[in-house]
């Protein structure tokens, strides 16, 4: 079993306020369930309206599956115009590590 994950530090565009943040934010994490069927949420910048750090994770029987999925949710996340990926930072595990 493979366990992976991948981080995300983000600038958001146009934004003025938290409520605002979360009116990006949130369908953005939905999207992201609906596209990948992985694990998502917002894990850090909790306080700053124009940045986020969100964190998605997936399990997986083989390593190839794992990192096409993340690799593919980090190319949907970059290609987004209405912000600005600062960062990407992916792991993977195999559950007897």
């Amino acid at each position: 079993m493979w366990i992976g994950w991948i981080e995300f530090d983000i600038l958001l565009g146009d934004v003025h306020s938290l409520k605002e943040k979360r009116s990006v934010v949130r369908p953005l994490l939905a999207e992201l369930k609906r596209r990948f069927d992985v694990s998502v949420a917002e894990v850090g910048d909790h306080e700053q309206y124009r940045r986020t750090q969100l964190g998605a994770g997936l399990v997986a029987a083989d390593r190839a599956h794992l990192v096409e999925v993340l690799t593919a949710v980090e190319r949907f996340v970059a290609a987004l115009p209405e912000l600005e990926l600062l960062s990407a930072r992916q792991r993977e595990l195999r559950s007897d590590d």
